[in-house]
């Protein structure tokens, strides 16, 4: 989870890091997958979060965690020379549902407007496909918009460590991430549409 404008010095500075990891045989597929069931983890304890106080804050946790392991899985392709084609598809399928979990454990769990919820849902997969569909008809669309991954993890995070000590900022903080979210999606739209003319 790295804003494209950081990714290429976040990457310098981790791959010493990571290529130990390569070493013991942990290839970037499995780092992937660790990601999505980590989110599935903050899931749950977004849907769970009234029986332990904990909870809430460990969801923050597990998702700043998801977002490193989604940066570290790309890093260890490169670094050892294993990018492929399905690991990229695998990469971008396991965003979408980490992101589709996170945003459904915070609607199931009752912490924000269930309607404002449904609108940040649907409007996370269009900032991703609007970037896909951009970039399979040849126009690069990285570091486009305010809210991409990185920056709505960031800022969910954020946002549930702050709801240990007010409740009502995640359902707030949701309606903002939303509109920044929609807001992003039609900057890639006039983007897209400026580079075509």
């Amino acid at each position: 989870m790295v804003s494209s404008k950081l990714k290429k010095r976040f990457e310098e500075v981790i791959t010493g890091t990571v290529k130990p990891l390569a070493d013991i045989g942990i290839t970037p597929n499995i780092v992937t997958v660790s990601g999505l069931v980590v989110s599935f983890a903050a899931a749950a304890c977004y849907v769970y979060w009234r029986t332990a106080a904990y909870l809430l804050p460990l969801a923050g946790f597990l998702i700043l965690l998801s977002g490193i392991l989604d940066a570290v899985d790309g890093v260890i392709a490169r670094t050892t020379g294993k990018v492929t084609v399905f690991g990229g598809f695998l990469d971008s399928v396991s965003d979408r549902y980490s992101d589709a979990l996170v945003i459904s454990g915070l609607i199931l769990g009752g912490l924000c407007d269930p309607i404002w919820g449904l609108i940040t849902l649907s409007g996370s997969l269009l900032v991703s496909y609007t970037r896909a569909k951009s970039e399979s008809l040849g126009i690069p669309m990285a570091a486009v918009g305010f809210a991409e991954r990185a920056e709505r993890m960031i800022l969910l995070a954020l946002l549930t460590f702050g709801a240990t000590f007010w409740m009502d900022i995640l359902n707030y903080g949701i309606i903002l991430l939303s509109l920044l979210i929609h807001i992003t999606v039609v900057q890639r739209v006039l983007y897209f549409k400026e580079k075509t003319d």
